[in-house]
This record gives structure tokens, sequence and C-alpha cells, in this order.
């Protein structure tokens, strides 16, 4: 009979003759990444309330393997609880949350109500963030109130120089274990005044570091009475940690990229917009995690004109950033040359997509906006409509169908001209707006239509008040930059 029928039947197993105290198979205890030299936690029953305990014959004797069983049976019991917290650690997607999800277990594992973790990347990089657990923004700070050098946490995260080699990088302490904050020698005065002052007696600290990825920050549980983890305690937290600290490491390389693909988009775009009489300008710009090809664009044209663009390319990640760059640099050349013909300019553009990106396609619209007259003629391809807002009227431009560029062999579409009254404000936006909502394309249309109509009285006069408010309504908390989706481009101008 295996190990496990006997776990099920609940039938003791024998014990091999020699073996002089029960233990847990080398090859299992491999498997199950469990340290077999710490002791298994006792599993004793207690009796139910109100009914005496039975005593125990004086002269009974464990039966054969039931020490092997009850070893066991808190080994399972260990690897369920680290399974069930690993689990829940993998599904977090942002540092904060992982970070918050690492606290909760570590408590759990150690017993500990409170805690905090700090994420401070060794080589500088960033980003850095603490976090708490039962503890107040004031109370994180109050904790980093003391001395660095002195506090547990600071010591892990700074690291301990290696005496045989200074130049080296520092080292990562051991967990660090203070079981009475009272009592214990060599603490710095501010540490106990910080403790009496927060109400935690004893703390255990982690470093989440590991030989892969070096420190990248460390974790403390606060007890609210003298107290240290066991052994066993240790053990366990020191497994997770090592798990955690891989799973945190990931996120950072993530949020490292995505601040990175971000930054490089907006160097590509616009860093102001032009001030033209009559007309005032804002924009927003939201990045998805892994960078789309959306851009807007604002430029002054000849004779007091202004030209205005938005579009998208497909595809995502640098070779989309930097095709957006080339052809959003294309189109503004097209439109000093021939801004009066907004057709002409979007052929122009096609012709050169087809053959300096022939496995690419883009939407694209333009606007040539005679500012003393505030008349629009305006030319799209494959693009969403503009939307025009004011006191008397919320409604979509009526464009022309068309395809977007690079799918056709030779793009043609007739252009559209319009006339903007005083007060009134003409929206560009990228169909990234509509897909961020997550509803199909006629519902995303109606709420971005609604949430136009809705901007207050107070705030028609300010185009940036405008786009902040659709984009509220229309995507409220969804423009974390860390969740998955798509750019998010809003071009928004105000006729005086």
């Amino acid at each position: 009979m295996g190990v496990c029928d006997a776990m099920a039947s609940n039938a003791p197993v024998g014990k091999p003759t020699g073996m002089s105290s029960p233990h847990l198979p080398k090859h299992l205890a491999k498997v199950a990444g469990i340290d077999s030299t710490v002791p298994a936690p006792p599993h004793t029953k207690a009796p139910l309330a109100g009914v005496p305990a039975a005593a125990a014959p004086a002269d009974a004797a464990p039966a054969p393997g039931a020490l092997i069983t009850d070893r066991l049976a808190g080994w399972v019991s260990d690897l369920t609880t680290l399974h069930e917290f690993t689990e829940r650690l993998i599904r977090t997607a942002t540092l904060d949350e992982a970070l918050h999800e690492v606290l909760g277990a570590g408590a759990a594992l150690v017993g500990a109500r409170r805690g905090m973790a700090v994420l401070e990347p060794a080589d500088g990089l960033g980003p850095t963030s603490t976090v708490g657990l039962g503890l107040a923004h004031a109370d994180l700070g109050t904790i980093e109130t003391v001395p660095r050098g002195t506090s547990s946490y600071g010591r892990l995260l700074d690291g301990l120089p290696d005496p045989a080699d200074p130049g080296a990088p520092a080292r990562v302490p051991d967990p660090i274990a203070i079981p009475d904050v009272r009592t214990e020698e060599g603490l710095d005065p501010r540490h106990r005044e910080v403790a009496a002052r927060l109400g935690y007696a004893a703390s255990y600290a982690l470093p989440l570091a590991t030989e892969e990825a070096g420190r990248i920050g460390a974790g403390v549980w606060l007890y609210d009475e003298p107290a240290a983890p066991t052994d066993r305690q240790r053990h366990l937290i020191g497994l997770y940690g090592r798990f955690a600290t891989e799973h945190l490491a990931r996120l950072l390389q993530v949020e490292r990229a995505r601040v990175q693909v971000s930054t490089v988009a907006e160097e590509l775009l616009p860093s102001r917009l032009p001030r033209v009489p009559g007309v005032r300008l804002a924009a927003r710009h939201h990045t998805g995690p892994r960078g789309g090809g959306d851009w807007y664009d604002a430029l002054p044209l000849p004779e007091g004109a202004l030209g205005l663009s938005v579009g998208s390319v497909s595809g995502t990640g640098p070779s989309a950033l930097a095709a957006m760059g080339r052809l959003r640099a294309s189109l503004r050349a097209y439109a000093v040359m021939e801004g009066e013909d907004p057709v002409a300019v979007l052929s122009d553009l096609e012709l050169l997509l087809r053959l300096t990106e022939p496995a690419r396609s883009a939407t694209a619209l333009f606007a040539h906006v005679e500012t003393a007259r505030r008349r629009i003629v305006l030319a799209g391809a494959g693009h969403t409509p503009p939307l025009l807002i004011g006191e008397r009227r919320t409604e979509y431009v009526e464009t022309s169908l068309s395809a977007p560029l690079g799918m056709l062999s030779c793009w043609e579409a007739p252009s559209v001209e319009l006339e903007v009254a005083a007060g009134e404000t003409v929206l560009l936006y990228t169909d990234g707006l509509l897909r961020r909502t997550g509803d199909p394309i006629d519902r995303a249309f109606a709420r971005l239509h609604a949430a136009a109509a809705s901007v207050p009285r107070t705030d028609r006069d300010d185009p940036g008040a405008i786009a902040d408010h659709v984009l509220r309504t229309l995507l409220p908390e969804k423009l974390d930059p860390t969740v998955e989706g798509e750019d998010v481009v809003l071009l928004a101008a105000r006729f005086d």
C-alpha cells in the first residue's frame, strides 16, 4: 500500500526494521520543497467545548507509523497553504497589488496582524513604493523616521558590506527577528519610541531578494505582543518570500518597460500645442501597457490656418511607435505643402505607407481649419468621426465611409466641410477611446455622445476640462496605465 493510500484509509504505516525515528523520505521532501530537518507542527485535536478530554492510558504507546502519518499531514497542510498563497500572488498584475498580497500572506504565515512592505530595487532605477497592512499612511511615515541604519527593513534594503571584497555589492542580511522591542539590545531609542506609539511589541523582517533578482525590497511584520516566528514559520515564509521576489522582479521589468515605452511615445508627440488666434487647444494621451501607435498633432499652416490630425498605426510595441513617428512626421510635411486639400494629404500618406510600410495599415483624420471663418475641411481614412460639442447641439460630424490607409491599392474618399459656431468645440479622438470601454462599438459611440452632452456649463469654455470630463465619464477608473488596453488620444479644439 502506498503512502497516499495509507493516509486515505487512516491505516497505520508500518515502520521498517532498523528505523530509529520516523521521518519523511528524502525524495518526497525534495519534491515538496520542505526542509525535513524542521519539525512539523503538532496536529492534535482540542476537545469540544464542555466535553472533558479522555485521559490517555499511562502505558499507551504511539501506534507504528502514527508519527510518520502526522508529520506527512503537517507537510501536506503546509504545501496546501503555500500553493494557495502563491496562486493568489501570481494573479496580481501590478507591483502594489503584489506587495499587498505578499503582506497578507506573510502575516498569515508568521502569525502577525500588521506589517509593511517596501519596494526599493538595489540598482536604484526604481520604481519605489511602500504599502502597509493594518497601518495608516501616517503610521508608515512614523516607522520611516527610525534611522535607516538601525531599522530592520533599512538594514535589509542597504545590505551588508563584504569584508573579503569591499568593492563588491553589499550582501543581503538574513531575516531579522526582534522578539521584544523593550528588551532588545542595541536598538535605537527612536525605534522603541515608534513601537510604543504604534502599539507593537515585536517584529520580523524578511529580505525580498534572490541571487537572480537581486535585492528589490523587504517585508516587515509587527506583533502586538512579544513574539517570534517558530522555525517552521520561518521556513515557510522563506519559501514564499523567494517565490514572491521572483514574481515582483517580473512585474518590475514589465513596469520599467511600460514607462520606457510611454516616455518614447510622449517624445514622439508634440511637446506643446500651438497658440492660434480664435482657437484654444487641449490634448490628452494615455499609452497602453504595450505601447500603441496612436498620435495627435496640431500645426500652424500658411495664411493663418491650422492643421489638426489624429491617427493610429496598427500593431503595438517599439516598432509601432517608430512607424507612428515616421507617419506623423510625413503627414506634417504633406500638410504644409497641400493642407487645403485634406484628401490629397491622406492620399500622399497612403502612398508613402504602402511603399515604406507594406505590412502595416493605419487610420487617420486630417482637418484644415480656417480659424477666422471657423470653417473646417476634413477627410478621414477608416477613422472615427469627430464630435461637435456646443450649447445647442452635440452631434457627430457626418463623414463618408472609407477604408484605412494601406488596405486598398489606391485610397480615395471625399472631404467634408462644416462651419463651427462661436463657443463650440470639435473633439477628435482615436478608436482606443471606444475600445477601452469594452462595449460593442454602437454602444460605445452612444456612451461617448452622452458623456460629451453632459459636460457642465462651467467647463464648456475650457477644452481641457471638456476632454477630462469625457474621459472620467466614459472610462471611470479605467485609465490605469498598467491595465491591458489600447492607447487613448483626444484632441479638443474650442472656437472663440
